[in-house]
């Protein structure tokens, strides 16, 4: 699917072409007449659902993967793993804003919004970005935070209020906040949604980024804040220099909606110096964009010289005059993608690697205005790599399991046949890419040693790899009162989160077996980290648990035997014994035993 993050194209793409000599809403439908034709546009269909399949990886500002990431697509949601990698398949979305959420504590929402086709999946390289405090403002007397990029939040005096309750706020507010450089070479990963927005009168454009911001405000106590009913904050958006000759004097603002997963077209922005100053009535991500005046749906299906599918590939197009339009994608498992690009344009498609940026394949291609499809697009032999194997434990096929390849510091996720074996396609850059692979089995729990290899263009025997030898196993393992529970991935979700903010820094371990309003079970626990390592000890601060609802206090100091701590990305084990007390009157006593094993997402 594509995600779009208009650059260079000229804002008037159809504005030489006709002049408008009237604008008006009939009904559901607006519609253009002049020089003797009429163009009708009726408001997006949001409500048609149907079935999608979805995966991708997650990482943070570091390019690093994510474990333990909440992925939420329609009702159904699934957590990342080690490699970031999450999926989720036959979930019931709105075909023409299907919605990807990301969240992670510490880090802003990552959303993702495309066009969902029949029978299609989707695949997404989503990145993270952190909530980083910028500065404080005093509620009652305003202030302003600067960040050293540009980007700008001022609050007037008695501005803000607390945002589950309305009430006013009058204490020391925290701005976290991060500006998206609208030409970014990672903004396609970072941005929320694919740069559709619905204007002022509900109709669906695409969008011309000249930057966005994202903005959180909180309280002392870490509530959420919002600007309060009839208050306005002014943002600054600072602009890029080679977009200050095309950045027009005054641009239309959007906010993004998380809810429909559409930017929306709310207020203005005047150009001063080299920036956009406007003003903001609430806080979520902004954007300043120039809304294109046309585009037309597109699909190709990316394979090799022997017609196999290439998957995971990074799609962007160009204009043929070397601008980027701002449209990426990548394929899915059969080779596919589509979506939305500029009507009437020379255009040129671009293949990439991680490793030099392009694979060395590009396609020219022009658009009119009705859909386009470019059918299969040929990758020639010295542009894929096809590789081939098997994965085994002590000479037995590993049925149910799959291979992460690392390419370009990049991970590739494939699944295994039901007989061990695994083939796959991939594009390479220059005459080899050294890669590494590890094999894992699901049922057993299991993963191999980390293999390298060396591919070249053309067929690749891998060989057999291990699908054994290092457990995966991950669990929490408890009992309240005598009575034992146990949550265990992938089925149920299980976290570790860190705050390195206090002194001495705290480890918590949660995991949950469903999710929203249908968990069924849950349990989370933390404890120090003072000189953590395998055979140290650590005080427990605190446990609760689904099967306890009382207010609960330690009863006594608790110490947490850690009988693993590898790297992050590896495992932290450990058990204890407590008892807690309930609040009075009734002082209850609840006598727990706890194992776990969790891979350490920090």
């Amino acid at each position: 699917m594509f995600s779009i993050h208009s650059k260079k194209i000229a804002a008037a793409l159809f504005a030489s072409f006709f002049t408008v000599v009237s604008i008006f809403v009939v009904s559901c439908q607006k519609e253009f007449s002049g020089n003797g034709f009429t163009i009708t546009e009726t408001p997006p269909d949001l409500t048609t659902k149907i079935a999608s399949s979805v995966s991708g990886f997650v990482s943070d500002e570091n390019d690093a993967a994510i474990n333990g990431a909440s992925v939420q697509v329609g009702a159904s949601s699934t957590t990342t793993d080690k490699y970031g990698y999450f999926e989720l398949s036959n979930v019931q979305v709105v075909k023409n804003a299907a919605l990807v959420t990301v969240a992670m504590p510490g880090y802003f929402k990552g959303i993702k919004t495309y066009i969902a086709t029949e029978s299609k999946s989707a695949f997404f390289r989503i990145k993270l970005i952190p909530k980083t405090n910028e500065g404080n403002i005093n509620a009652a007397a305003g202030g302003i935070v600067n960040l050293t990029n540009g980007l700008s939040i001022s609050l007037p005096a008695n501005a803000v209020v607390i945002a589950s309750s309305n009430a006013a706020y009058t204490g020391q507010v925290n701005v976290a906040a991060h500006w998206l450089n609208p030409v970014a070479a990672d903004l396609d990963k970072t941005m929320p949604g694919d740069l559709r927005g619905l204007d002022s009168l509900g109709f669906m454009k695409l969008l011309k980024t000249y930057g966005m911001s994202a903005v959180e405000l909180t309280g002392a106590s870490g509530e959420l804040l919002q600007i309060a009913p009839g208050k306005k904050a002014t943002l600054n958006f600072p602009l890029p220099t080679t977009l200050l000759a095309s950045a027009p004097a005054t641009i239309p603002l959007w906010y993004f909606d998380e809810t429909f997963g559409l930017w929306k077209q709310q207020g203005n922005a005047v150009k001063s110096g080299n920036s956009y100053v406007g003003e903001v009535s609430h806080f979520s991500y902004w954007n300043c964009d120039i809304p294109l005046a046309s585009s037309v749906h597109f699909n190709c299906t990316i394979v090799d010289a022997a017609h196999n599918p290439v998957p995971n590939v990074s799609v962007s197009i160009n204009t043929t005059n070397g601008s980027y339009t701002g449209v990426h994608g990548y394929t899915d498992t059969s080779g596919y993608l589509s979506g939305p690009v500029p009507a009437n344009a020379q255009l040129v498609l671009v293949i990439h690697s991680d490793a030099c940026g392009n694979a060395g394949y590009s396609q020219n291609f022009t658009t009119t205005n009705v859909d386009i499809s470019l059918g299969e697009i040929v990758l020639p032999t010295g542009n894929t790599a096809s590789v081939s194997g098997n994965v085994a434990c002590n000479g037995t096929a590993v049925t149910n399991g799959y291979v992460i390849m690392k390419k370009d510091f990049t991970n590739y996720r494939y699944p295994l046949s039901n007989t061990g074996t695994f083939n796959f396609n991939t594009t390479i850059c220059g005459s080899s890419a050294a890669v590494t692979f590890i094999g894992e089995d699901i049922t057993a729990q299991q993963a191999g040693n980390l293999t390298t290899f060396t591919l070249i263009p053309g067929p690749n025997a891998v060989g057999t790899l291990s699908g054994c030898g290092n457990s995966i196993d991950e669990f929490i393992n408890y009992s309240v009162n005598g009575t034992n529970y146990s949550l265990t991935a992938p089925a149920d979700n299980l976290i570790q989160e860190m705050n390195t903010q206090i002194v001495p820094p705290v480890i918590y371990i949660s995991g949950n077996a469903g999710s929203g309003g249908s968990v069924t079970n849950s349990a989370n626990f933390s404890f120090t980290q003072t000189g953590i390592a395998a055979g140290s000890t650590q005080a427990l601060t605190n446990f609760m648990s689904r099967q306890i609802n009382d207010t609960t206090t330690l009863t006594s100091a608790t110490s947490v035997n850690i009988t693993e701590y590898g790297a992050v990305g590896q495992f932290i084990a450990g058990n204890f014994t407590t008892t807690v007390t309930g609040a009075p009157p009734a002082n209850t006593i609840y006598n727990i035993t706890c194992n776990f094993r969790v891979r350490r997402n920090l």
